[in-house]
């Protein structure tokens, strides 16, 4: 079955067209976030973990947050044109290296132009192998992946080891990209937060995290997000380049160059991946190290799932997963023990929808699930340190298995398609 869409493009699958039903009201967006605080808010208050909603905690759980988002974004990309792209750790540790090259030899805007341009070029390899040669989109993704550390890891030995402070697997420091302070408010709102006032406290916490050493390239990473959603949604050429995930056949029957829709897809997926791994040496670290991605690609691409294929659930994905690895690291044992009740009381809100929903079996699993973390969290004091560590893998695993039911891939992700398939 297919709508009309305009008179340019003709008629498209009903899949790619915008679905009315799908529309958030606006008001939602700020209700959920402040519903979020409060949980953790609620959370501290039970548990006496003093770190979830700190103002530290928050920056460093957007610095973790920004890499895995953008190795998503790119995945979205790539996706919606009907290309899986597993390669994004590849582009990510692509864009490390170009990042820090160009940042030594151009300062920290050429640095992000290197990254991207890094990145990019492991997307063009990608999309070559797989729009134009049409090799398997996951045998072509390991081996970008594979390709990447072992070019970055040669690149790196050749350029950074005669340098100062440079070696084998390390750059020299590198230059800092623009940040926003605001002194006179950073310390009104220090002084709010240390004050313990249920939610008050909480929400100056947020202020002060945004307010102070605000990286230039979050910001630019946002709009990069809503940039996406527009091009990708609102746009007739959105609209061609999802019609080409949901049925490139139908697509090149409306005379759309399904092969070029594609290959720009693949490629602005492998730059903005590059983009993630720029900020990983340029933000997140002050200089490029060997192993410095530690799976956000794949991370990344479980945000983008976690999102159902769409910019906003991949904001949430990625900020879950960013804040669930903060925890792990500043806070350790504490943090990720009140954490385990927080899953436990989830679980026992999503069981409790499967009942409404009359899916009992889900529903009693859930509630077994809930019962276990529940048992876990009183029956221990602190967290074993080794799976602080693992807390954003697990939780990947979890909230994957959590929002399988309601996943909506496009109908054509990862089908090898031919030019002329139309018939």
């Amino acid at each position: 079955m297919s709508v009309p869409v305009s008179p340019e493009l003709g008629t498209v699958p009903t899949d790619a067209a915008p679905d009315p039903r799908r529309r958030i009201a606006w008001w939602l967006v700020p209700a959920v976030f402040l519903g979020v605080l409060v949980f953790l808010a609620l959370l501290e208050l039970v548990t006496d973990a003093g770190d979830l909603t700190s103002s530290g905690a928050l920056r460093a759980a957007q610095a973790a947050t920004v890499p895995i988002m953008l190795a998503g974004l790119g995945g979205l990309w790539a996706e919606r044109a009907g290309v899986v792209n597993i390669g994004l750790e590849g582009m990510l540790i692509l864009g490390t290296f170009g990042g820090a090259y160009f940042a030594l030899e151009m300062g920290a805007w050429g640095g992000i132009l290197g990254g991207i341009l890094f990145g990019a070029i492991g997307g063009l390899l990608h999309a070559v192998a797989t729009v134009i040669f049409g090799v398997d989109h996951i045998v072509s993704g390991v081996a970008i992946n594979i390709i990447a550390l072992g070019v970055v890891q040669y690149l790196a030995a050749v350029t950074f080891a005669g340098r100062d402070g440079g070696s084998t697997s390390q750059s020299p420091g590198l230059p800092d990209l623009p940040a926003l302070t605001i002194d006179p408010l950073v310390e009104s709102l220090g002084e709010i937060e240390q004050k313990d006032l249920f939610l008050v406290s909480e929400l100056a916490a947020v202020a002060r995290a945004l307010t102070n050493g605000l990286s230039i390239l979050v910001v630019i990473a946002f709009l990069l997000v809503l940039l996406s959603w527009f091009l990708l949604w609102k746009t007739s050429f959105g609209l061609r380049l999802r019609s080409c995930g949901e049925s490139p056949a139908a697509a090149e029957s409306l005379g759309i160059n399904v092969i070029r829709y594609k290959m720009i897809a693949v490629v602005v997926s492998g730059g903005l991946a590059g983009l993630g791994g720029t900020f990983l040496v340029m933000v997140a670290s002050s200089a490029y190290r060997d192993g410095q991605t530690g799976g956000r690609g794949y991370i990344g691409l479980a945000a983008m799932i976690f999102g159902n294929w769409r910019p906003g659930g991949l904001i949430a994905g990625s900020a879950l997963f960013g804040y669930t690895e903060t925890l792990g690291l500043r806070s350790g044992q504490e943090s990720v023990h009140a954490l385990l009740l927080a899953l436990a009381v989830l679980a026992l809100v999503f069981a409790i929808v499967q009942v409404l929903r009359r899916n009992l079996r889900t529903a009693a699993l859930m509630t077994g699930a809930a019962a276990a973390l529940a048992l876990l969290y009183f029956s221990i004091d602190l967290v074993p340190g080794d799976f602080t560590t693992m807390t954003p893998y697990v939780v990947t695993l979890l909230v994957l298995a959590f929002a399988s039911q309601r996943l909506r891939m496009p109908a054509a992700d990862g089908q090898i398609y031919r030019k002329g398939s139309a018939g």
